[in-house]
């Protein structure tokens, strides 16, 4: 079926308000439903944008399991949400599809308050199978007879979670499903040993020829088929990825073709009978049945407006150079100065900057996959013994790998950059990855140089500083475009710890942390105040700090971090510590969290513009 018609219709698509109307159509008609949602998912988000390939991967199995499990009262567990697409369209949700990441509109994410059909929050990877095997004891305990399934893909099967919550879960002999949805693809492509284990096997005949044709010989001769079989056993461990799975407790079942709807349903059928921990393993392709996307299915992970017929993109708005892509720059240029320096990220590389890099110097570029706190000790080991490792990594995403940054980095004072990307409020992903606590949770470690860029180039420059620095170092920058700022080539080390005054004032003191100087200056204009680019969250520069204590009357931090612990509170802490008693306002993320939104748009809601930031500072001072 073409899924990009000019004049497209979705008669039994259109009927599906709930899954329970799913349910009351005849089996027979499921392939159509699936045939629909697919053209349905191609034709909204050419006109809206948001997450892809993925969800054109899960169509199928969407579909099948909305029609055998009994949603909402059996739980669906989506890893990776942006697999979710499809689940999201079968549960209610079909006409909002097109406000999808936009303010006000529908999560990118399966998220709780959002749709009963959504039992857990996720935007992070590798959740599922704990979450699901929570709700399946919660069952158990509750003595209900209902299901629990955990579709886990994307990806999310490299990191130590997934498999921490199989072993627990196969101990304790859970009533639950564990579905793989393996597309051999995260957002870059899968990497591993696991990975190449299940791709070298299940892209091979020799296995399955062997393993048929010996059954029709051996069926004939029921001892030497004992035999065989038990054999098989054995042989299936050195051979297979189901003894992987069955040493931990579960029954495996599969491979099977995540896109055969009418096998998906048969199979899920049955294994909706069965008690016990249950392992579906099902092959998919990400980016199925739009051409485009199954040949670059990265490139097609996440898109804008696009035309379906030909697949031409929609031009993205021109600005100044991105913070990613001078990052990317740099490390290329530091790269060819010194052999010294490795380009480690956690499954990353588009995101975070890294593809230039990865194809000049592949021996010395590390992606490990959906594993946040490998990538910190990895580094953390490469420091150990004189290399001088780059961990690229979103903020959020270095949530995951924080006691691998305190114990492992900060305390042994190892010198360690952190390049973090996606820095403060990101935009349409929403809550879950946004980057609003960085420097509260690494301003407390000892040992941390910290900085925040307020443009372009000063992100060169802070990152060669952290290059001539002999401990642990953070360089935290926003996603998109900065303001325009020509990026010098020359690399210079800025003096640790030093601030940068922009415009001398009278009475208002404003200190600016990282990429809002620019919201900031036209404040500065307009209420004659001092304008501080504070350059340095750690250390701080105590004595531009005790000069302007002593001389104005209204300090006012600026951050796009969480006003809780952030920037702001430092200064607070030192003029505390010091007896300085001058009049504080800190601005910056409040104490919530942010739903998904343009940054611009979000900004403005954590009264972040230059408009808000000024009507706060007159409110304090009238």
């Amino acid at each position: 079926m073409s899924h990009f018609e000019s004049n497209p219709s979705w008669p039994l698509l259109e009927s599906i308000n709930t899954p329970a109307d799913l349910r009351a159509l005849p089996e027979s008609d499921v392939e159509q439903v699936a045939n629909e949602l697919r053209s349905y998912l191609i034709h909204t988000l050419a006109g809206c944008g948001g997450h892809f390939a993925a969800g054109l991967g899960t169509v199928e199995l969407t579909t099948a399991l909305h029609y055998v499990f009994n949603t909402p009262d059996d739980r669906l567990v989506w890893d990776v949400g942006h697999q979710a697409y499809p689940h999201k369209i079968l549960t209610g949700r079909r006409d909002e599809l097109a406000t999808i990441r936009q303010k006000d509109g529908l999560s990118p994410f399966p998220k709780r308050k959002e749709s009963e059909y959504d039992t857990f929050g996720v935007g992070h990877s590798s959740t599922s199978i704990s979450a699901a095997l929570g709700m399946a004891l919660a069952a158990q305990a509750q003595g209900l007879d209902r299901k629990a399934v955990a579709i886990i893909g994307d990806g999310a099967m490299t990191a130590g979670m997934a498999f921490e919550a199989l072993n627990h879960g196969g101990h304790l002999k859970a009533n639950m499903l564990v579905i793989l949805n393996d597309n051999d693809m995260s957002i870059s492509e899968n990497v591993g040993a696991l990975n190449s284990y299940f791709a070298r096997l299940l892209s091979g005949k020799h296995y399955h020829q062997l393993r048929e044709g010996g059954k029709k010989v051996l069926a004939q001769m029921p001892a030497a088929w004992e035999w065989a079989r038990k054999s098989e056993e054995f042989a299936k461990g050195m051979m297979t990825p189901g003894v992987l799975f069955e040493e931990m407790g579960w029954n495996y079942i599969g491979p099977i073709d995540g896109h055969d709807v009418n096998t998906l349903v048969k199979t899920l059928q049955n294994l909706r009978n069965l008690n016990g921990p249950q392992f579906l393993h099902i092959i998919t392709q990400k980016g199925k049945g739009y051409a485009p996307a199954e040949a670059d299915p990265i490139k097609w992970h996440g898109v804008g407006k696009f035309d379906p017929p030909s697949g031409a993109m929609a031009a993205k708005t021109s600005g100044g150079k991105s913070y990613t892509s001078v990052f990317s720059d740099w490390l290329v240029d530091i790269a060819e100065q010194d052999e010294r320096v490795i380009g480690i990220t956690p499954a990353m590389r588009e995101g975070s900057g890294l593809v230039e890099f990865s194809q000049r110097y592949p021996e010395r570029y590390h992606d490990v996959a959906i594993a946040e706190q490998h990538a910190v000790t990895l580094g953390a080991g490469m420091a150990c013994d004189g290399l001088k490792p780059v961990v690229a990594i979103y903020s959020t995403f270095l949530q995951r790998g924080y006691d691998q940054l305190v114990h492992d980095v900060a305390v042994q004072n190892l010198p360690v950059i952190f390049a973090i990307d996606r820095a403060g409020v990101v935009g349409p992903d929403g809550p879950t990855h946004a980057g609003s606590f960085d420097l509260s949770f690494m301003r407390c470690l000892p040992n941390m140089v910290i900085m925040a860029p307020a443009n372009e180039d000063e992100t060169r420059q802070m990152l060669y500083t952290a290059w001539t620095l002999d401990c642990p170092t953070a360089v935290r920058y926003p996603r998109g475009n900065g303001p325009g700022v020509e990026v010098q080539k020359q690399m210079t080390a800025l003096p640790v710890g030093k601030a940068s005054t922009a415009r001398e004032g009278q009475k208002v003191a404003i200190l600016n942390f990282g990429a809002l100087l620019h919201e900031c200056e036209p404040v500065a204009e307009a209420l004659d105040a001092t304008l501080v680019n504070m350059r340095f969250v750690k250390p701080l520069d105590t004595e531009l700090l005790e000069k302007i204590a002593a001389s104005h009357q209204l300090i006012v931090t600026v951050e796009d971090n969480a006003v809780t612990g952030g920037a702001g509170s430092a200064v607070n802490e030192y003029l505390a510590a010091n007896g300085h008693t001058v009049e504080l306002l800190n601005l910056g993320l409040p104490d919530v969290y942010l739903e998904h939104g343009s940054r611009e748009q979000l900004l403005e809601e954590a009264g972040l513009n230059a408009e808000l930031i000024q009507q706060s500072i007159e409110a304090r001072i009238s």
